[in-house]
C-alpha cells in the first residue's frame, strides 16, 4: 500500500519563510529555551517585579513557583541571551513557540508562535524598523499596506503596534515594535550613549491567518487532515 505524503505544517512553514526573508537581509537566526528564568524573561526586559504580566493568570510559572521560573511569555529572552554573548552590532530574528494563560477561541491561543527581531548598533534610528517592517510584509505578502500606532511597551520607548491590511481592507494587528529601551541595554552592559536599537515582535499565528485567508486560529492545532493537506 503506498502511504499517505506528509507536508510541512503551515506554520512550521511560515515561520521558516519568515526567518528567510530575514536572512536574506544579512540577519542570523537565534534560539532559547522555552522554560526561561524570571530574571530573562522579566528583569532584564524592564518589567518591574509589580507588573501584571507576571501575574498567575497571564503567565505559566513553573512548580514550584519559588524557583521563579516560567514558560517563556515571548521570543524576547533570545535577545537577552544574544546580547550578553555578544558585541554589538546585533541582527537577530528569533522564531519559536512562547506560552500564556490565554483562552483557546478563534484568536487567543495559550501556545502561539512568534518571530521577533532585534538590531542593535550605532545610529539605529526608527526608520530603519520602519523600512526593515516594511520589507518583511512586501516579502511575505507582496504590495500590502502597513502602519504604525503608537503604544506602550515596557522594553521600547517610544513603542508601536504595526497593523497590515488584509485583502478585505480592514487592518489586522500583527505586532509591536519599537526602540530598545535604554534600561534593557544597561541591563546587558551595553551604553545606550553608543547605542541604539530597535525590537519588534510578530504574531505568525495572526500572519497565517492573513496569508491564508484562516478565520480561526484553532484550525492550524486541530490536526484535521482535511484542513493540512490544503498546504501540503
Amino acid at each position: 500500500t503506498t502511504h499517505p505524503r506528509g507536508a510541512v505544517h503551515p506554520l512550521t512553514a511560515l515561520m521558516d519563510m519568515a526567518a528567510d526573508v530575514f536572512v536574506s537581509m544579512g540577519w542570523q537566526v537565534a534560539e532559547g529555551p522555552e522554560a526561561e528564568s524570571e530574571w530573562f524573561n522579566f528583569d532584564a526586559l524592564n518589567l518591574g517585579t509589580d507588573h501584571p504580566a507576571r501575574a498567575l493568570q497571564d503567565t505559566l510559572w513553573l512548580d514550584p513557583v519559588s524557583d521563579g521560573k516560567c514558560m517563556r511569555t515571548a521570543t524576547s529572552p533570545v535577545q537577552i541571551h544574544t546580547l550578553l554573548s555578544q558585541e554589538p552590532p546585533v541582527r537577530i530574528v528569533s522564531p519559536g513557540k512562547v506560552f500564556r494563560a490565554d483562552e483557546y477561541d478563534a484568536t487567543h491561543l495559550p501556545v502561539f508562535h512568534q518571530i521577533e527581531g532585534l538590531c542593535v548598533d550605532r545610529d539605529v534610528t526608527m526608520a530603519h524598523l520602519k523600512g526593515t517592517l516594511d520589507a518583511f510584509a512586501r516579502a511575505m505578502f507582496g504590495e500590502v499596506r502597513t502602519r504604525f500606532r503608537p503604544h506602550y511597551f515596557p522594553f521600547t520607548e517610544p513603542s508601536a503596534e504595526i497593523d497590515i491590511m488584509g485583502e478585505n481592507g480592514k487592518w489586522l494587528e500583527v505586532g509591536g515594535c519599537g526602540m530598545v529601551h535604554p534600561n534593557v541595554l544597561k541591563n546587558v552592559n551595553i551604553d545606550p550613549e553608543k547605542y541604539t536599537g530597535f525590537a519588534f515582535g510578530i504574531g505568525l499565528d495572526r500572519f497565517a491567518m492573513l496569508r491564508y485567508n484562516v478565520n480561526d486560529l484553532r484550525l492550524f492545532f486541530d490536526n484535521d487532515l482535511n484542513f493540512l493537506k490544503q498546504f501540503g
